[in-house]
Order: C-alpha cells, then structure tokens, then sequence
C-alpha cells in the first residue's frame, strides 16, 4: 500500500509542477505536454511493479461496463469532434462578433450578452470547446476595442466551467463520474437542472460585483466581418449536434448506450463531410483542421490515472477512503473535498477516484459539482485551465498564477456553496 501512495503522490506533485513551471517539452518542431507524460512514467512504474496487476487493467479496458475508460473516452471525443467542426465552420466567433454588435459600445450589454453565449454554447457542447474557441477571440476583441480583457476571461472561464454543470456530456468529469452510478441523461438533467441555474445566477451577480467599475467605461467596437463559407456544410453539423442530443436524451428509453450514439453521430458527420468535399470538389479543411485540433493527450492522461486508481482499488486505499468519508453528510463531505482535490491532482483523476469511494447518489452528485466548480479554484484544477493559461499567455495578457487563484476564490467557494445547498434541497 505505501509504496503505491509515494508512487502515485510524486505523480500528482510532479504533474503540478510541470502545469506550472515547465508545461510542455520540445522535440524537434513537435510541442508535447509534460502533464500527460509524467502520468504515464507514474502508471508503467505501477504496471512493472505489479502494485497494478496487467490483468486487472485489461479486464477493464475491455469490459461492456458502462465505465470503462475507453467508452468514456469515445463519448468525449465524439463530441468534442463535432464541437470542434462547428467552430471550424466559423459558427462561435460569428456569435461572438454578432454579440459585440448587438452590445453598441456599452460593456455592460457586451458583458451579459457573452455570458449568455457562453452559456447556451457551454450546455450544447462543452466547457473545453468554448474555453478553446472564446479564450483567443477575447483577448483580440479587447485589445482591438482598447478595454481591460480581464472581466471577460474571468467571466468566460467559469461561466463555462459552471453551466458544464447542466448535461452529463458538459465535461468529461460528469460522463464518469454519472456513468459509474447507471445515471442516464434525462435522471442527470432532472437533478442538475436546477443547481446548475442557481450556480450561474450566484456567479453572475459576482461576476458584476466584482467588475462593475469596469464595465462602466464605454467601448468603440470595431466592426469585424465574419461570414460562413459553407452554409450547407454548417447545417449538416448543426443537424447532426441536434440529433445527436436528442438521441442522448431518450438512450435510456431506447436501451442504446450514450458513447455508441455519439459515435455514430460523429462517424456520420465524417462520412458527410467526405462525401460534400468530393460532390462539391472542394477542399476538406473544416474536417481536416477538426481532427487536427482533438486534445488526443487525454488519452493517455486518462488512462494513467485510471491505472493509479486501479492500484489503490487493488491495495485497498478506495475502500479506506470511503470508509473515512462514512456515510452522512454525503453532499457535504464529497462536494468540499472533491473541489479541494480537484486542485491536488486535476479533476479527472479525481473523478476516477471519486467513482469508487461514492457510496451513494447524494455522493456521486456532489463531486460531480466539485469537479466543475473546482476548475476555476486555480489552473491545476482541470485541463481547461491548462489550456486557458496557455491561450492568455500566448495572446500577451498578463494573467498570473495568483490572478488566476485570487478570482477563483472570490468566485467558487460562494458559487460551490450555494450549488451543494441547492442540490441538497433537490436530491
């Protein structure tokens, strides 16, 4: 047992440090991520050692339970694909630029009309997906319209890690962590819905709080003209993101597991795309720049931490920490302690742990508050704020690790609060 701890604790302290001093490596013209590799290194030493037995794993790679890691993984990227073809398309930064319009120079306007965009697209897609795509375009948006990018990335990173909170599909942390329990998605809507609303409303009225003074100072907006290329090709997506949810919404009616449909969903708009290129004899560049732009490094992050979590369910550490965690007070106890560990070891092997301590719905629905909300406590706490550090450094605004912290505590341990109270009131 204790060698496995040491093992997987310097795993957890060595991913840290690389998420904040040396994120990425360099081989050749190749930039590869430093996070998932130390996870790797963690899980082989695991794997060689036997304190993970090979067997134990496989079993589970191939399993037909509905968590098993790879099914997750196929769930996510499927629609993380269509996702990403929709904003390849031009659709979010045309709804963006329509918003900046619609708003006339006044902040306040820009400021709820982007928090509602980022919202609905949130629900739709997930938090991943509109950190990715709205993190650049505000940072050009304010620089060209001379306003302090601040409030809106602020805004942007937890309103996106907040209303992920509504679908099971929002984050990769609600697929697990709902699946493990049998939780479709019309049972997961049913106790989320109105958490998730009352999450957003109490972030919302900080957010204004907190920011007020600055969007008082009126903007000139440049006007940016964005147009869709391919209007046939954007329905298609559309068309197939639609269905696709609907399909989700009746799986468990239907008995048709959710990671299967996404697939089909996925593989279809391929086959679509491939067959408009070559009727239209034009280029494949949406589909092309999607596949490009899939966060294939979670996959070997995923899997690793599900080996260390393998490990401590084989030496008996889960059970321990269960037993620890007892069986009061569910709510409270797994949603503090899961958007405390989100923050010590990333939030989805956080929720891998957590699938196997919860004992309970109270439990399951907790942590999965926990894993959302605790993404916007520090950039450790999920990959997006990996990926939103990188995006705003690389845009040359100046957001620092302690920024980054300072906002984040102002906002979530109200917002993780008032979430937990409501979900006790409605479970």
């Amino acid at each position: 047992m204790i060698p496995t701890i040491v093992i997987a604790s310097a795993t957890f302290v060595l991913i840290t440090l690389s998420i904040l001093f040396f994120p990425n490596i360099k081989i050749g013209k190749i930039k590869i991520g430093t996070y998932w590799v130390i996870a790797l290194i963690g899980a082989i030493i695991l794997l060689a050692f036997s304190l993970a037995p090979i067997k134990d794993v496989g079993k589970q790679l191939v399993s037909s339970s509905s968590i098993n890691p790879l099914k997750i993984l196929v769930l996510f990227f499927s629609m993380t694909l269509i996702s990403i073809f929709l904003d390849e398309m031009g659709l979010f930064r045309h709804l963006a630029n329509l918003a900046s319009k619609k708003a006339k120079g006044n902040q306040y306007a820009l400021f709820l009309i982007l928090f509602g965009l980022i919202s609905i697209l949130t629900i739709f897609t997930s938090n991943d997906i509109v950190i990715l795509t709205f993190t650049p375009f505000i940072c050009f948006f304010c620089k060209n319209s001379k306003i302090n990018p601040i409030p809106y990335l602020v805004m942007e990173f937890a309103a996106a890690n907040t209303w992920s909170l509504m679908f099971v599909i929002g984050n990769p942390t609600n697929i697990y962590l709902a699946t493990s329990f049998g939780i479709d998605f019309i049972s997961y809507v049913k106790v989320m819905a109105v958490p998730t609303l009352f999450a957003g409303i109490t972030e919302l009225g900080i957010l204004l709080l907190l920011f007020h003074k600055k969007l008082k100072l009126q903007i000139s907006i440049s006007e940016e003209e964005t147009k869709i290329e391919n209007m046939p090709l954007l329905f298609i997506g559309i068309a197939h993101l639609a269905i696709c949810l609907v399909f989700l919404i009746i799986s468990s009616y239907i008995n048709f597991e959710m990671w299967l449909i996404s697939l089909i969903a996925a593989g279809s708009l391929l086959l679509f795309s491939i067959g408009f290129g070559l009727y239209s004899k034009e280029n494949w560049k949406y589909l092309t720049g999607s596949l490009k732009r899939l966060p294939y490094q979670l996959i070997p992050f995923f899997i690793s931490m599900f080996v260390i979590v393998v490990a401590f369910n084989y030496q008996g550490i889960s059970s321990q920490i269960a037993q620890f965690f007892g069986n009061s007070h569910s709510i409270w106890i797994y949603g503090y302690t899961s958007f405390i560990a989100s923050n010590l070891i990333n939030n989805i092997p956080m929720s891998i742990l957590y699938s196997n301590i919860c004992n309970n719905y109270q439990a399951v629905y907790a942590s999965i508050v926990g894993s959302n909300i605790g993404a916007f406590l520090t950039p450790i706490g999920a990959l997006a704020g990996i990926m939103f550090t990188s995006l705003v450094n690389k845009c040359e605004v100046k957001f620092t690790f302690l920024d980054f912290i300072k906002y984040g505590t102002i906002i979530s341990l109200p917002v993780i609060t008032v979430t937990l109270l409501t979900l006790n009131l409605f479970i």
